[in-house]
């Protein structure tokens, strides 16, 4: 007698399906149709996931328009230049622009030993990198990197008075 790969499924949501596991092996059928009835069906889980899918996104922008207002109010504090390049990675750029600097200053002097004057002299650098990839592109360094980062930065990451240059 072969194992039956036919079974009839009642999910945990209450719906009933007849399934065809006759793709699995005969020894590891019983345990899957096992395993399906804990589970909600299909159509119950994505509906379950898709809401939770439109909610997270909902969440998501709004986080993202809080961060920008903040990052851009702390830009205008700090008198930090606008960005260069397209206007996504100029919204993004500015976020991490923000996220590097404040990190960096609470790393190197509110926990360190770096003094004000030498942050000084590290936000004017700063201030001189202008170009939003060259900050989406050190969103993940280390604080303690910043000052030879600002350093190694090129031409290509500031800006010229001389626009034909």
């Amino acid at each position: 007698m072969a194992v039956k790969t036919i079974y009839q499924i009642t999910h945990s949501c209450g719906h009933i399906a007849e399934l065809n596991l006759g793709d699995r092996r005969a020894d590891e059928r019983a345990g899957f149709a096992r395993w399906l009835t804990e589970r909600p069906c299909a159509g119950c889980w994505k509906d379950a996931h898709q809401s939770d899918a439109a909610s997270t996104r909902e969440w998501l922008e709004n986080k993202r328009a809080q961060e920008q207002a903040e990052s851009e109010a702390w830009s205008g504090q700090y008198a930090m230049p606008p960005l260069e390049g397209t206007e996504r990675a100029v919204a993004w750029g500015v976020r991490c622009r923000h996220q590097v600097l404040t990190a960096a200053y609470a790393a190197l002097v509110v926990e360190g030993d770096t003094a004000e004057t030498e942050w000084e002299a590290m936000e004017d650098k700063a201030r001189t990198v202008t170009r939003a990839g060259w900050w989406i592109d050190q969103r993940s360094s280390e604080p303690g990197d910043l000052a030879e980062l600002l350093d190694a930065a090129t031409d290509a990451d500031r800006p010229t008075e001389n626009p034909y240059f």
